[in-house]
C-alpha cells in the first residue's frame, strides 16, 4: 500500500507538472520516487537534476485505530486484527542544476497539494484498489528537526518540504477464526429465538 499511494502521487504530481511546464511529450519525469541517500554523484542512481519524493518517517494513527478484533458478516463473525492507519512523513526535495529552478520546481510542489490535497475515488478514479482516500497535510519543521532530518539522511539541505499522507492503510485478509452467529439462546430451560 505505501509503494502504490506514493507511486499514485508521483504519477499524478508529474501530470501536473508537464502542464506546468508545457510538456506535451510526456517523456520527461519531473519528479521520481526515489531514496534521497542516493543524492551523491559516486552512487550508481544519482537523483541530481530533477526533484524527487523519499518517505522519511511512518507513524500509527492509533485514533483512527478500531478496537475490535472481529468483522461481523451476513454469516457470522470473523475474528482478525483491525486494519493499521498511518501516517507517512513524505519529503519533496528539488536538486535541479538552476537554485532558482528549484526554488519553482518547489513551488509547483506546493501549489499541487494547494489545489488539491485530498485524493478520493470520486475525484481520482486512478486511485489504486484498496485505498480508499489519502489527505495531505503540509508538516512545518523546526530548524532543530530538519538539521536532524537532514543528517539523518546523509544529505546536505535542498528546497525541500515535508507533507503528512494520512489514511493509508494496512490491512490482510488473514482470518485468525471464525463463529457463526447466535440464533437461539436458551435460559433455565426457557428458549429465547431471533
Amino acid at each position: 500500500m505505501i509503494d502504490t499511494a506514493l507511486d499514485f502521487i508521483s504519477k499524478r504530481l508529474n501530470a501536473f507538472l508537464r502542464v506546468k511546464y508545457q510538456d506535451q511529450s510526456n517523456s520527461i519525469d519531473y519528479i521520481q520516487l526515489n531514496n534521497i541517500a542516493w543524492n551523491d554523484q559516486s552512487i550508481s542512481q544519482p537523483t541530481t537534476n530533477n526533484a524527487f519524493i523519499t518517505l522519511v518517517n511512518i507513524e500509527e494513527d492509533r485514533v483512527s485505530k478500531s478496537p475490535d478484533n472481529y468483522v461481523r458478516t451476513n454469516t457470522g463473525i470473523v475474528y482478525q486484527n483491525p486494519t493499521i492507519f498511518l501516517n507517512l512523513y513524505v519529503l519533496f526535495a528539488a536538486n535541479l542544476n538552476s537554485y532558482e529552478e528549484s526554488l519553482t520546481r518547489l513551488s509547483y510542489i506546493i501549489q499541487f497539494f494547494q489545489f488539491q490535497n485530498v485524493f478520493t475515488t470520486l475525484d481520482s478514479p486512478g486511485l489504486p484498489q484498496g485505498i480508499d482516500k489519502l489527505i495531505f497535510d503540509l508538516k512545518t519543521l523546526s530548524f532543530q528537526d530538519l538539521n536532524n532530518l537532514w543528517g539523518i539522511l546523509g544529505s546536505k539541505y535542498l528546497p525541500s518540504v515535508v507533507y503528512i499522507l494520512r489514511l493509508v492503510t494496512i490491512t490482510s485478509d488473514f482470518e485468525m477464526g471464525n463463529v457463526p452467529l447466535l440464533h437461539e439462546i436458551v435460559v433455565n430451560d426457557k428458549t429465547l429465538q431471533q
